[in-house]
């Protein structure tokens, strides 16, 4: 069965939000509705909506007039197994000593790496990302001039795919997972458990450090966060109070033309940026506390 797709930009959060409201009530109803932040410095919202029926066109028009909305965009989707489809076609990712991979590629594993296998899930962090490959690169680099950090945190872990690096790598380290998501959690604990690391990470579901065990374990010898811009900087006061002295923090999820404003944001904040790797658009920043 095909679904539907309604798709708009408008700007400012608060229209978005209302927006997205108006659309939920709308008839037939959507399956889901949702208001996403367009990370280009533009202010511009992304307002999505799918259906199980072809939406009302007529109604779509008149709410993008009443909200200020462009025309939407509407699409018919095919039925796809998306999840078999990504496995079908992500080959492995190679990360300084790191391989990345699906099972479907469990023989390709070269000898000497270490090998982190990841399924393609709802949750993201499969390695091919600009992102996850930048934070896993910079991993790389400051194992290679022989840093050993003993304690390690992955704020918005996703796949746990990060925090899992750090594991198989540093054995005597303790390395905590979070993600706002519980469903990223429970992916989280499955890869875990798929790279018998399990007893060596330990998955939580809290918003940024806010949990029992992170802030009991705390202060970290490296913090990743992997986010998005907004909330890098938001956490910006948590995560450096919560690095020990000369700890770093791995950061990523931010555009190289947002790098700038999160780079000011921990400056403020008592970190000093040690390095900075570009990948296409996206930005990956190792800052240090002094």
């Amino acid at each position: 069965m095909p679904t539907y797709s309604a798709l708009t930009t408008l700007p400012g959060e608060e229209a978005a939000q209302a927006l997205a409201e108006a659309m939920e009530r709308m008839e037939p109803e959507p399956t889901g509705v949702g208001v996403f932040e367009i990370e280009d410095g533009s202010g511009l919202w992304e307002v999505g909506a799918y259906f199980l029926e072809p939406p009302d066109q007529v109604m779509l028009e008149v709410l993008a007039t009443a909200f200020g909305a462009k025309p939407f965009a509407l699409s018919e989707l095919p039925e796809v197994d998306w999840v078999a489809h990504v496995r079908r076609e992500l080959s492995p990712v190679e990360a300084g000593r790191f391989f990345v991979f699906g099972s479907h590629d469990a023989d390709k594993v070269p000898h000497g790496r270490v090998p982190l296998q990841i399924e393609a899930t709802v949750a993201f962090g499969t390695g091919h990302h600009g992102t996850t490959l930048g934070c896993l690169l910079a991993l790389d680099r400051l194992l290679a001039e022989g840093w050993r950090p003993a304690k390690v945190a992955d704020i918005g872990c996703g796949t746990a795919v990060l925090a899992m690096a750090a594991a198989a790598t540093l054995p005597e380290a303790a390395v905590l997972a979070s993600d706002i998501d519980r469903v990223a959690v429970d992916v989280a604990e499955a890869n875990v458990a798929i790279n018998a690391l399990e007893g060596r990470v330990e998955c939580l579901e809290a918003a940024g450090l806010d949990h029992p065990r992170l802030k009991a374990e705390a202060p970290y010898d490296l913090i990743f966060a992997n986010i998005l811009k907004g909330p890098l900087i938001e956490l910006a006061p948590a995560i450096a109070a919560n690095l020990a002295h000369g700890g770093r923090a791995i950061l990523s999820g931010l555009l190289v033309v947002q790098a700038e404003s999160v780079i000011e944001a921990y400056s403020e904040a008592g970190l000093r940026l040690e390095s900075r790797n570009d990948i296409g658009e996206w930005s990956t920043l190792v800052l240090q506390r002094l």
